[in-house]
């Protein structure tokens, strides 16, 4: 996470925004994700948390999907 917090906070809105159902752009969901973003990007600014790569939480998202198809099953 090179990008300055006000960069971040714009990208983060940017992409809330181009999502395409209209039930998730309520005030109420906004302002959650907003206060979310902002928890989230603080706690990366105070070392509580590192960044992880691309490839690295698409690996760990599939491994997570994988062990709860076989659990499901």
């Amino acid at each position: 996470m090179e990008l300055p917090p006000e960069d971040r906070e714009y990208l983060a809105d940017m992409l809330e925004q181009s999502l395409p159902h209209e039930e998730f752009r309520t005030p109420e969901i906004a302002d959650a994700w907003a206060r979310e973003i902002d928890r989230r990007l603080g706690a990366y600014d105070r070392g509580e948390t590192k960044a992880v790569g691309f490839e690295e939480a698409l690996a760990s998202m599939r491994q997570a999907l994988e062990a709860h198809a076989v659990e499901n099953s």
